[in-house]
């Protein structure tokens, strides 16, 4: 999984699926670790216009490009809509954070062929890393 965790880290380009307007959760703390760290990334809420002047978009279909890694902040059981539109629109990387993630999904990414990151939070892989 290390390698798949390197190839999310080089591409800049990230849909972040469960993108939060409210500050204290972790879809609003990670589109800011993120971008702060220079990644461009897609806020994927249908009941949000904007996070923080981010348009935010309803769904992956939506977005003005295709992103490289969807990251999954949102329940497990509402992922499935979600994986398909990624393997559907050729995403090659979807990490789930944890508390996202269960057997059914990550059985599923892997089905449709998409890498798969789980029990791994992005923002503790990027301090590690020392993303930049």
């Amino acid at each position: 999984m290390d390698e798949i965790i390197q190839e999310a880290v080089d591409n800049r380009v990230w849909a972040l699926v469960g993108a939060s307007t409210n500050p204290d959760k972790y879809g609003n703390i990670i589109l800011h670790n993120l971008t702060n760290a220079g990644y461009k990334v897609y806020p994927i809420n249908p009941r949000a216009q904007e996070i923080d002047g981010i348009p935010c978009y309803p769904n992956l279909s939506a977005l003005p490009e295709k992103p490289s890694v969807v990251d999954f902040v949102i329940p497990a059981k509402l992922s499935l809509p979600f994986l398909e539109e990624a393997a559907r629109l050729g995403i090659a990387v979807v990490w789930f954070q944890p508390g996202a993630e269960s057997p059914e999904n990550i059985g599923k990414a892997q089905e449709l062929g998409l890498k798969v990151i789980y029990h791994a939070c992005a923002m503790v892989a990027k301090s590690r890393r020392n993303w930049q």
